[in-house]
């Protein structure tokens, strides 16, 4: 019964790893990837992008901003799910469910069409809400130093009712025993969430932010193009490595330079799973992936 995954990551996961080449070559269309010629030196491929300011304000972006994704989502996750659990109305705990989970199933393409109505200068919701109130509109797409809060606010927003789903069949899994023994003892419904909930659910925490660490070089491009697209003035703060990328590609064609920043993009990807999972072994062992 694993044979069709194992045949779906064979296919789409590891034999696409060989056009990792592409990097280091010369690649034209019309001679395909092995037949390109070689680039000299090899590394000609990645001056473009190590010689420029941009590759530092791109890795910082893409770096700061996951984590930031990871550690708030982490925690909204896991609130989000403690609630649900603690919901004793089950038509109240499927529609509350349902309702937060909706945004998951909305297009990147459609978020970016309501943030932009909501947050444009002349007609957006929000300027004309605090131009009622006597303020001064505010220009957010002139902003980029708003735009971090902006984008990790509309990223909960839709993915906090999927990710919490995991968090919550954990907490289904809980024998309740272990709560009744706690009540009787005295515990308050907080100390029960402190001594109870929150240690059995650090096992799934750790996993699923190891797994977030590995994707925290590969931004969600379809979010932050999205969002952001080619407003220049907002590149300072959310320009990441999958748009650099997708924009240098459209203006140059150059698939080398592109591949060379994404196999840049993997190694330090790599490293960071690394280091991260040795930190997991060291104080979870039991959580660690490899």
């Amino acid at each position: 019964m694993t044979l069709p995954a194992m045949l779906f990551l064979l296919f789409f996961n590891y034999f696409p790893m060989a056009g990792i080449i592409i990097a280091f070559k010369n690649f034209n269309l019309s001679n395909g990837i092995f037949a390109s010629p070689w680039m000299h030196p090899l590394y000609e491929n990645f001056r473009y992008f190590f010689t420029s300011d941009n590759w530092v304000r791109v890795t910082r972006n893409t770096i700061l901003l996951n984590l930031l994704f990871i550690f708030v989502g982490t925690c909204v996750n896991v609130g989000l799910a403690i609630l649900f659990n603690e919901i004793k109305s089950m038509w109240f705990k499927r529609t509350a469910q349902s309702l937060t989970l909706l945004p998951y199933f909305i297009s990147w393409i459609v978020v970016g069409v309501f943030a932009y109505n909501l947050l444009n200068y002349e007609h957006g919701m929000v300027s004309e809400l605090i131009a009622k109130f006597g303020a001064e509109k505010v220009d957010w797409y002139a902003r980029p130093e708003a735009w971090p809060v902006l984008i990790l606010i509309i990223f909960v927003w839709k993915s906090v009712g999927y990710n919490s789903i995991i968090y919550l069949a954990t907490l289904t899994g809980i024998d309740h025993t272990l709560y009744e023994s706690a009540r009787i003892d005295g515990a308050t419904k907080l100390q029960q969430i402190r001594y109870i909930t929150i240690p059995l659910l650090r096992p799934t925490i750790v996993v699923l932010t190891l797994l977030a660490i590995g994707h925290i070089m590969n931004s969600d491009f379809g979010m932050f193009y999205s969002l952001v697209g080619d407003s220049a003035q907002l590149y300072p703060t959310v320009d990441v490595i999958d748009t650099f990328v997708f924009r240098s590609l459209k203006g140059s064609g150059d698939m080398g330079m592109s591949a060379a920043a994404n196999f840049y993009q993997s190694v330090l990807a790599f490293v960071l799973v690394y280091f991260s999972n040795r930190v997991a072994r060291k104080y979870e062992s039991g959580s660690a992936l490899f």
